[in-house]
Order: structure tokens, then C-alpha cells, then sequence
């Protein structure tokens, strides 16, 4: 069953209000102490933009932008990572993204077609013992440079920032889910990736095995 069946849609409004749903499978702990290695794959991503951006936009620019707020997301969290394991407090060794990145191409897996692909399938692609995956989507690109190019084409706009986000752990060896966190956040045009990932895991690190 393709892993796109598990996803579930969330609202993420950078604010005060902020929505959490977690998920935990009961046997993480004793699945994660096998593992050795994860990887972060891109999350499926989608960029709402107003009409007008629409309009002066072409297709392929389109594309392009969603794949580099998806990388972007994807950086952030490896960073958000590495920090963990630094400190020593991450049990397991995270693929460097710029590798993950480089054997889904070869294989010729995108955006476009990421859900045609089970979790086990992209893990054993990916030579790793779990895979972090899931959907993003936002109105505003996040990433700095996006983000100044969209206002030098439209102009100044609203600063609220919407998104949604939904995050998915799971086991390489059966496709297990293993965690799915999914969140309502809220920010400012200026809200960067690194802002999102560390609202999102402050609570999530709490509940992933992996964490001490």
C-alpha cells in the first residue's frame, strides 16, 4: 500500500493557536534500538500561491520552486538533526541530504511522483534502517531566496504565512509507521525552514526514539 494512503492532511498557522496531533507506535523504542542509519527524503510539497503569482509564473518555474522549499524543509531538518547527534544525543547516524537527494534522482524520483513509492521501497534505495517523509504544504515559499524573488515579481503582500505540514516515520524492514506528527504553526513572511522544524520538533523529539 503506497504511504500516500497514510497521510493525513494539517494546517500549520505559525501562532498561538497551534494544533498537535501525535502518534507514536507502542514498539518504537525496541524497533529503533536496531537501527543504525535514517534518511530524510523530501517531503511532498505543494506551494498555494495567489492567482496573480500564478499567472506571472510558468510551469517549470513553478516546479522549481516547490523543489526547493521541499529541499529546503529537508536541510533544515537534517541540520536540526546533526545538532542532536553533536550534542550526542541522537542514537542513530542520519544520511547526509545531499546524498539522499542524489540516489532519488538517479532513480528518477520526484515531487511529482514521490507517493508512487512505498516506505520500504525508498528505504532499501536508500540503504537506510528508516525513512522521515511527508507533505508540506505553504502559501509563501519559506526560503529566503524564494521568497525575495516572489516579492520582487508581485510586489509586497500579506504577512501571514499558512502552511501545512504532516510527518511520518517509518521502519525500512515492513514499512511500520513508527511515529506521524503533524502540527499547527504559525509565522511571519520572514518565518524561515529552521523556524518551522524547531517548532516542530520541540514537542515531537520528546516522543522519537531516537532522542535521548
Amino acid at each position: 500500500m503506497k504511504y500516500f494512503i497514510h497521510l493525513t492532511t494539517l494546517f500549520i498557522v505559525f501562532s498561538a493557536n497551534a494544533q498537535t496531533n501525535l502518534y507514536t507506535n507502542p514498539d518504537f523504542e525496541t524497533i529503533a534500538a536496531e537501527h543504525n542509519i535514517i534518511a530524510i527524503i523530501p517531503f511532498k510539497t505543494t506551494v498555494k500561491l495567489r492567482p496573480k503569482a500564478m499567472k506571472n509564473m510558468n510551469e517549470d518555474d513553478f516546479i522549481e520552486l516547490q523543489v526547493k522549499e521541499s529541499e529546503n524543509l529537508q536541510a533544515s531538518m537534517y541540520s536540526w538533526f546533526l545538532k542532536r547527534k553533536k550534542r550526542g544525543s541522537l542514537s542513530v547516524d542520519v544520511q547526509n541530504n545531499f546524498k539522499t537527494n542524489a540516489i532519488l534522482k538517479k532513480n528518477e524520483i520526484t515531487n511529482e511522483n514521490l507517493d508512487s513509492y512505498t516506505p520500504e521501497e525508498l528505504a532499501k534505495l536508500l540503504d537506510v534502517d528508516a525513512v522521515i517523509m511527508g507533505t508540506f504544504q505553504t502559501n509563501k515559499p519559506m526560503s529566503a531566496g524564494a521568497a525575495i524573488a516572489l516579492r520582487m515579481l508581485l510586489g509586497a503582500y500579506a504577512a501571514t504565512n499558512e502552511a501545512k505540514i504532516n510527518m511520518f516515520i517509518y521502519n525500512a524492514e515492513d514499512g511500520k509507521l513508527l511515529i506521524n506528527y503533524n502540527k499547527r504553526v504559525a509565522g511571519s513572511l520572514f518565518s524561515s525552514s529552521d523556524d518551522l522544524v524547531n517548532i516542530l520538533m520541540r514537542k515531537a523529539s520528546r516522543r522519537i526514539a531516537y532522542c535521548k
